[in-house]
C-alpha cells in the first residue's frame, strides 16, 4: 500500500473511532480527548488563574454569579437526567467566581470551572443577562467544545502529514504551495466554521438551560443586542471569525426561543 493511501486510511479510521454522541443534539461529534485526560489539567489551570487574579468575594455581584451558576448547573442536571444521561456530570467540580477585570468576558473550563469578569456585568445588567452568559459558557463545557477543538487541531495536523506524504515527490516550492493552500483551506473552510458551529450550539443549549433555570429566554436577545452595541460593529467579517456576527447570532437566538420555552415547560417552567 502506498504511503499516501495508508495515511488517508489511518486518518479515516481515527475520525470514525473518535465520534461521540452529543447528549443535547443527538448528533455525533469529533472528540479524541476524554474527560479523564482533560479535567485534571483544566482544574490545575483554573486554580492557577485564581491565584494570579483578584477574585471578588462577599459582594452582591459575587453572590449573584454563584446563585445564577448553581441554577444553570441544576438545569443541566435536570435536562441530562431526563434525557437518559444520568451520571453524565460525574467528575465535574463546579465552581463559580467573579474576577476583577475590565474585559467583557466570561468562560467555563472543562469540568465546570467558571469565571465571570467584572467588565461584563454592566452589559449583563440583571440575573437574566448573567444567565444568558453563564448558560452559554456552561454549554461549551457540557458538550466538550474545548476537547473537540483540540481534536480538530490534531486532525488538521494529521491532514498536513497526508499532504506531505502525497507531495513527497514534488519540488520544495511545490510542496510549500500545497501546504499553504492546505492551511488556508482548512482554516477558513474548516476550523473557523467549526468554531462558529460551536458558538451556535452553545447559544441553543445555553438558551434551554437558562429557560429551565427559570430565566426568560427573551432576555437573551436583549443581552446580545447590548453586546452588539458595545462592539460598535468593529468585529471582523464573519467568515474570518471564530464567532458569528452579532446580527446573525441575534436572529438565530430569536428563532430558538420557542423551542427553549417548550423545553422549559416540560420541567414545569412557563413564561
Amino acid at each position: 500500500m502506498k504511503k499516501s493511501v495508508l495515511t488517508i486510511s489511518v486518518l479515516t479510521m481515527v475520525v470514525v473511532a473518535a465520534c461521540t454522541t452529543n447528549p443535547f443534539t443527538g448528533k455525533k461529534d469529533l472528540n479524541f480527548v476524554s474527560n479523564d485526560q482533560i479535567f485534571p489539567t483544566a482544574f490545575q489551570q483554573y486554580d492557577q488563574f485564581l491565584k494570579e487574579n483578584k477574585v471578588i468575594k462577599g459582594t452582591a455581584d459575587a453572590t449573584r454569579v454563584v446563585t445564577v451558576g448553581q441554577k444553570i448547573k441544576a438545569a443541566a442536571e435536570k435536562y441530562l437526567n431526563a434525557a437518559g444521561y444520568k451520571g453524565y456530570l460525574d467528575g465535574y467540580k463546579w465552581e463559580y467566581n467573579l474576577v476583577q477585570d475590565p474585559a467583557v468576558n466570561a468562560w467555563c473550563m472543562p469540568g465546570g470551572k467558571i469565571v465571570v469578569y467584572t467588565g461584563i456585568l454592566p452589559i449583563t445588567k440583571d440575573d437574566a443577562g448573567l444567565a444568558t452568559v453563564m448558560g452559554h459558557e456552561v454549554a461549551h463545557a457540557l458538550v466538550n467544545h474545548g476537547a473537540q477543538r483540540m481534536s480538530a487541531g490534531q486532525l488538521q495536523q494529521y491532514g498536513a502529514m497526508g499532504v506531505q506524504a502525497v507531495t513527497a515527490g514534488k519540488t520544495a516550492e511545490a510542496q510549500q504551495l500545497y501546504m499553504q493552500a492546505y492551511g488556508i483551506t482548512t482554516e477558513y473552510g474548516g476550523m473557523l466554521p467549526f468554531s462558529r458551529k460551536h458558538e451556535n450550539e452553545a447559544d441553543e443549549i445555553g438558551l434551554t438551560l437558562m429557560a429551565i433555570a427559570g430565566y426568560n429566554p427573551d432576555k437573551a436577545v436583549e443581552f446580545w443586542q447590548r453586546m452588539e452595541a458595545k462592539s460598535g460593529g468593529s468585529a471582523p467579517p464573519e467568515f474570518m471569525s471564530t464567532h458569528p456576527s452579532g446580527a446573525t447570532r441575534i436572529a438565530h437566538i430569536k428563532s430558538l426561543i420557542p423551542k427553549a420555552k417548550a423545553d422549559a415547560a416540560k420541567f414545569g417552567v412557563k413564561f
